[in-house]
């Protein structure tokens, strides 16, 4: 009895004190990492990944990649609400532009997704373009003071 006692004492305290590492360890992982990278880092990666995709299938003209990749752009995932609230903050008076180049992206990715199923190359070609102009005039206007306001520290 007094065996089990001291076993159920030890496991306890192992518990405890792996939780307690763990949440130590990620507090200070989070303090050392002070720009803590936005969701909205991420959404943009895996466009970029879904955009090299449909350059892959444009390039072996196959539409059925096309069509199933662009709806990932069209309706690609949203930050927190909190997140969002601190982009909206920080961009300002520029938010509607912000808006407007998502909104674009979602209008063109469906565009070239309806050419992709049509098999219509010219206007898969003709959309991918679009799209890329308004991702890069996106980042042009956005990308900088991003990178400058939510990672770099001073």
């Amino acid at each position: 009895m007094q065996h089990r006692h001291r076993f159920k004492a030890y496991f306890t305290a192992t518990v405890i004190g792996t939780l307690l590492a763990s949440t130590c360890s990620q507090a200070w992982a989070d303090d050392a990492g002070k720009a803590k990278p936005l969701a909205l880092r991420k959404i943009m990666q895996d466009m970029g990944k879904n955009m090299q995709g449909i350059t892959d299938g444009i390039s072996r003209e196959d539409w059925e990649m096309v069509a199933r990749v662009a709806p990932l752009i069209a309706d690609h995932p949203q930050p927190p609400l909190a997140e969002k609230m601190r982009i909206v903050s920080f961009v300002g008076s520029d938010a509607g532009k912000f808006k407007s180049y998502d909104e674009k992206t979602h209008q063109v990715a469906r565009a070239l997704e309806q050419a992709a199923v049509r098999s219509d190359g010219q206007a898969v070609i003709s959309s991918f373009a679009t799209l890329q102009n308004s991702c890069l005039a996106c980042h042009q206007s956005f990308r900088k003071p991003f990178v400058e306001h939510f990672y770099v520290q001073r």
